[in-house]
């Protein structure tokens, strides 16, 4: 089989796909192709009825006139935005967005990522084969959902992650132990509860953190400005160092760790709090065991109480592990170098042991900070990338 070739492939049609491909057809003589089905994770592995945590000036898409905003798009289509922003209309949004920067997305799924000395290859799901001279990776988190090892012996029936549910309707009439304390956790449970199962949350930590910030500061814009950087990640002062990250980059390596997890430590919205006050949230509690009898799941908790319900669900988070993409190539996985299970990467974004290769988004966050785990980085991410190819090109 004839292989097509073409200057770079982006694996991903998500926000950092499209912005990246967004940015890099501006680059004169750079032949861009992106696979895969635009906003797909957004569409199919977050609940109906979700809005996003992140707040509106965190939540557009990166073009290089930034021209493309939430705001254009509330311009130009029916959809009454507002913030915080409905899942679904940010589906939209970014489908808009794809339209007008590459209409031509190939929507066929990549199986494979190999390198040989020739360069790389790309095997599609239909066997179709291409040969880029350079592969960017911006396929988000799905592969890396987190299914913590007391869960492992439990049937996957009866305990699921909240990336495998799409509508939690199906819950109507059940008692449903949700797992964990982050803004997935939290808004699954009050979308279960508000369709009617009867839920319990449980919580590592001794109490539920919220993201507050002080009433007094939304009447001191100018303060609030200082404290906080537009796209809200991290805490009041830290927040500027996160919006970015080449100051992020030089900062010692402990220090980066340390901003790291508290910019991203579980918590949920504001506006989520009244609607869970009349869920069950045990804090400062941890599960022992879980498994399967009589069709049901059977928990053990570190209090010694033991409960029966009909499903667990899990919002334990993403971990990054790239090892887990299931299209690497296990030759080529083997000459990237790793931390953590995320890629060490220059100041492109390109892998520091294997040129030619990016990676966006999450798997970037060693490397550039904890901005890169939310759509707010994809103007940073791929500014920086285009900026790269370009000089190298």
């Amino acid at each position: 089989m004839t292989a097509t070739k073409c200057d770079i492939a982006i694996i991903g049609a998500g926000p950092y796909g499209l912005s990246a491909a967004a940015h890099l057809r501006t680059v004169a003589g750079l032949d861009v192709h992106v696979f895969g089905e635009p906003m797909s994770f957004w569409e199919r592995h977050m609940p109906s009825g979700m809005l996003l945590r992140s707040p509106w000036e965190g939540s557009n898409l990166s073009d290089p006139k930034r021209s493309l905003t939430l705001a254009a798009y509330k311009l130009v289509s029916d959809n009454h935005l507002s913030a915080p922003v409905p899942l679904e209309r940010f589906v939209k949004y970014g489908r808009w967005f794809q339209s007008q920067v590459v209409p031509d997305v190939d929507p066929r799924k990549v199986t494979s990522v190999t390198k040989d000395s020739q360069g790389f290859q790309i095997t599609l799901e239909d066997g179709d084969i291409w040969k880029p001279r350079r592969v960017v990776v911006a396929t988000g988190v799905a592969a890396f959902a987190s299914r913590p090892p007391e869960f492992e012996k439990i049937p996957a029936a009866l305990a699921s992650h909240t990336s495998e549910h799409r509508n939690l309707g199906c819950f109507r009439g059940q008692r449903v132990m949700v797992i964990g304390s982050g803004q997935s956790a939290l808004e699954s449970a009050a979308l279960l509860h508000e369709s009617g199962a009867a839920v319990d949350v449980i919580v590592r930590m001794p109490i539920v953190r919220w993201l507050w910030r002080c009433a007094w500061l939304h009447t001191c814009k100018p303060l609030a400005r200082l404290l906080y950087a537009p796209s809200d990640v991290g805490p009041a002062a830290i927040s500027h160092l996160v919006e970015n990250p080449d100051w992020y980059r030089h900062l010692p390596r402990r220090w980066q760790d340390k901003m790291g997890v508290i910019s991203i430590r579980p918590a949920g919205a504001a506006w989520l709090k009244p609607r869970l006050k009349n869920v069950l949230i045990r804090t400062g509690t941890r599960v022992v065991s879980a498994a399967g009898a009589n069709g049901r799941a059977i928990v053990k908790l570190d209090d010694g109480s033991t409960h029966s319900v009909d499903h667990i669900l899990l919002g334990t988070g993403y971990r990054v592990d790239i090892t887990r993409y299931p299209f690497l190539d296990k030759k080529l996985l083997d000459s990237i170098r790793r931390v953590n299970g995320f890629p060490l990467l220059n100041t492109g974004f390109e892998s520091s042991s294997l040129p030619g290769l990016y990676f966006l988004g999450a798997p970037a966050a060693w490397s550039f900070g904890p901005l890169m785990r939310f759509v707010a980085g994809t103007d940073f991410a791929t500014r920086t990338l285009a900026r790269s190819i370009r000089k190298s090109a």
